[in-house]
């Protein structure tokens, strides 16, 4: 017998080559009816896997917080299109078939691209096949053996060559349909219950353009036809929330091939939004004792074999220049630079805490298949800070960076987030400077403050940057996605390779130790989250028009431009629409605009010294005063409401 420590902590004595699923049997029929996949001991396993020791062992299941349970249902699902297309193209040749976050995905080698009639076939051969319930069993081959199974099919034969020598290779099949696959699978075709195709494009082999292009479709399944439904909903709700349509839309910025991939340019609209992000940080940075500097977006490649970026960040950079007797490289991140302005002058331990604060422009070597929109960009601009502190001081200064957070998210009414502790991952140590003593160090210390500050968090290996551990904060984006927007991070090793010092109360020179902090991270991101957030709807403190006049006749033009001009004397940013239009048709423009606030003016308002106010989200106010309407949205700008 052996012993099998379950997920709640209870354990199960059972006999030695049980499998994962007998074990979902002994616990209740109805986990074994919906177990997708088991994990032993750490370790993703198929269902038929045989238990030979004591281990820990976690049941997965299609549930919303199960994202490797999901994989496995969707990893199936795969095979199921996969058998389908051979069925419906029997000279396909099949590349890859993985799960991924949302879904998965198939690469087959055919003659002409899928066509949506060829998909909706496709669709309908794989509810067949899901109706047929066939049994997919798993076996495995020698590696000769293996090639000669696959010996109709190159793609698969080229990753069976590169399989070391003397291991047995996977295969799962169902019916007439045998696949090379690792799994984990359901056990038969009938545990799928909804299906559906979602797109098609062309893909590389391997990614790699000088490869062959295969074409993939994207597909999706769940337990129930309902939750196929939701998802489509979904799919539209994140297309109507897609920033690149928003963008162009309200004419907020535009990206052009002759500027160059990844490198938006910043429309009117759009420069406004930005500019207003950009000094309500810098107000709020410098009512916290920030000090603001700019540097330089060039550096020698010097300054970062210094820091330590050369050896982990290179590949991630732009080409060196070389220029005169120095080589000059693009900055990927500005923290050197704040280094050597620590450095500029000796520093006692009454200037700390010395807090230097830069919208800095970074550029990052992003390849051209990965940028997107402002969300992946090449030159970003980051709210960069960065906090020399004293040891005594870190508790103290990392607390406050964490209340401003919390308050730039009550302002922008942010309540979905989770804060994240990145750490290093230990066994991958080429990723991080390889300096045990202060990881340890720096983890355990940051680990300690976050409790003492009584900050709910989770860890998360493999996160850290490669000098330090930080605090992540994860916002839920409108469309459920997780966005990481501000970090905070601690940083022992910059300031011993930069020889940062300061003279202590003792007389004698001591290490400070670097916070570095982003708060909106970049400005581009940010952005483009606030666009998906809002769908384009700021609210009035950031719209780029505030408010639009619209006259009804010329007769009210010269009373419509009065108000316009008090309106601009206290910093509304309005606009007066004197075209000879409909009002009606107006109304529906600047609807579209989204801006906030419609203010119609006729003959009546003329007369009676008001303005009839149209509100985006309430529609007819009814007429106001001049007067009261400014002390209305002077209120609703100073307060930041949503």
């Amino acid at each position: 017998m052996i012993s099998v420590k379950l997920k709640d902590g209870s354990k199960m004595e059972i006999e030695k080559g049980t499998t994962i699923l007998e074990v979902a049997k002994k616990i209740s029929e109805g986990l074994a009816r919906v177990a997708t996949a088991g994990e032993v001991d750490g370790k993703i396993k198929d269902l038929r896997y045989e238990l030979q020791s004591d281990c820990n062992l976690v049941i997965h299941t299609f549930s919303e917080d199960d994202l490797e349970g999901k994989k496995a249902y969707w990893h199936t699902t795969s095979h199921i299109m996969a058998q389908a297309v051979k069925r419906l193209f029997p000279n396909v040749k099949f590349a890859i078939g993985p799960s991924i976050d949302e879904g998965f995905y198939y690469d087959f080698d055919v003659e002409k691209p899928f066509t949506d009639e060829d998909k909706a076939k496709i669709e309908e051969e794989m509810k067949k096949i899901i109706k047929e319930d066939i049994k997919i069993e798993r076996f495995a081959l020698p590696k000769k053996e293996a090639l000669e199974l696959m010996k109709d099919q190159p793609y698969k034969q080229e990753l069976i060559e590169e399989l070391p020598e003397g291991e047995e290779i996977s295969f799962y099949k169902q019916g007439d349909f045998t696949d090379l696959c690792a799994g984990p699978h359901l056990t038969s075709t009938g545990k799928v219950k909804a299906v559906k195709i979602l797109t098609s494009s062309g893909a590389y082999w391997r990614g790699d353009e000088k490869n062959k292009m295969l074409q993939r479709i994207y597909a999706i399944s769940f337990p129930k036809a309902s939750e196929v439904e939701e998802y489509m909903k979904k799919l539209e709700e994140i297309k109507a929330r897609d920033h690149r349509k928003i963008g162009k839309d309200l004419e907020l910025f535009m990206t052009s091939p002759l500027v160059g991939s990844g490198l938006p340019m910043y429309l009117p609209n759009g420069a406004t939004v930005r500019r207003l992000l950009e000094r309500y940080i810098q107000d709020k940075e410098v009512a916290m004792g920030y000090s603001h500097v700019y540097t330089p977006s060039l550096a020698n490649s010097e300054l970062y074999k210094v820091s330590g970026h050369w050896d982990h960040y290179k590949e991630d950079m732009f080409p060196v220049m070389k220029m005169d007797n120095e080589e000059i490289v693009l900055r990927p991140m500005n923290c050197p630079h704040h280094m050597l302005i620590y450095k500029n002058k000796m520093r006692s331990y009454r200037d700390l805490p010395i807090r230097i604060g830069e919208l800095a422009h970074d550029f990052r070597f992003e390849d051209s298949g990965s940028v997107c929109g402002l969300e992946r960009v090449r030159e970003m601009c980051q709210n960069d800070a960065h906090l020399f502190v004293r040891p005594d001081q870190i508790k103290e200064e990392f607390g406050k960076v964490v209340q401003l957070i919390l308050s730039v998210y009550e302002d922008f009414g942010f309540k979905d987030y989770e804060f994240r502790l990145s750490l290093r991952d230990k066994e991958n140590k080429e990723k991080y400077f390889d300096d045990d003593e202060m990881w340890e160090k720096a983890e355990g210390q940051l680990r300690d403050i976050l409790t003492e500050l009584g900050v709910k968090f989770y860890e998360a290996k493999g996160e850290a940057a490669f000098y330090g551990p930080k605090l992540d904060v994860q916002l839920k984006s409108a469309v459920g996605h997780d966005v990481t927007v501000s970090t905070c991070q601690l940083d022992f090793l910059l300031p011993e390779r930069f020889k940062l010092e300061y003279i202590g109360e003792d007389g004698e020179k001591h290490r400070p130790v670097v916070i570095h902090r982003a708060i909106l991270g970049t400005f581009d991101r940010f952005m483009c989250f606030l666009i998906e957030e809002t769908k384009g709807a700021f609210p009035l403190w950031l719209a780029p028009t505030q408010v639009k006049i619209l006259p009804i006749t010329d007769a009210q033009h010269e009373y419509a431009k009065q108000v316009q001009e008090k309106l601009q004397q206290i910093g509304i940013r309005v606009v007066l629409d004197d075209r000879n239009e409909k009002v009606g048709y107006k109304i529906r423009e600047a609807q579209l605009e989204k801006v906030p606030y419609m203010l119609v003016i006729g003959a009546k308002e003329v007369e009676e010294n008001t303005i009839s106010v149209r509100s985006r989200e309430q529609a007819d106010l009814g007429t106001m005063k001049v007067d009261d309407f400014i002390e209305k949205i002077k209120d609703e700008v100073e307060n930041k409401k949503k």
